[in-house]
């Protein structure tokens, strides 16, 4: 399972109560350049409507750009493939209060591109700030236990 895309601040900006796998409906061109790593998280999100749901925000470029359709846009909405029983169980969660539905990682299983999403609560600023601090105490921790070791006498 190699990670082809990752949305980087959905970790700093929400915590993520429960995950999901969901297939996407791309162009072979889309594929291509997924593969290739190519394409933008930040900033998307997911929405249901009616029986379906959607990837909103991301942006895909083309492969080939000479190649590719004149009317293709970048960061048009893609349908995500989920069964009923998950996009009801999604639409149930997007309804609560505080809740949203946002893209984690997009990966290759099998052959096959796949998307992580993730149920999440956004984070206030001072949890936001907790995070920071957590980060370089354990920095600090990690660079103090790397100096110690390198400053003893090896027998």
């Amino acid at each position: 399972m190699a990670v082809l895309l990752q949305n980087k601040k959905v970790y700093f900006n929400y915590d993520i109560l429960e995950t999901f796998e969901a297939g996407m409906e791309l162009f072979g061109f889309e594929v291509k350049s997924l593969r290739k790593r190519e394409g933008s998280l930040e900033g998307s999100h997911i929405t249901i409507r009616g029986n379906e749901a959607f990837l909103l925000g991301a942006t895909i470029p083309p492969y080939q750009p000479k190649n590719t359709p004149a009317d293709y846009d970048p960061a048009r909405n893609r349908r995500l493939l989920l069964t009923k029983k998950e996009i009801s169980k999604l639409r149930g969660l997007e309804s609560q209060k505080g809740l949203t539905i946002v893209p984690i990682s997009v990966y290759n299983k099998n052959h096959k591109l796949k998307l992580e999403i993730g149920v999440a609560r956004g984070k206030k600023k001072y949890d936001k700030r907790q995070t920071i601090k957590e980060r370089e105490s354990k920095r600090y921790i990690d660079r103090e236990i790397k100096v110690s070791r390198s400053r003893t006498p090896r027998s």
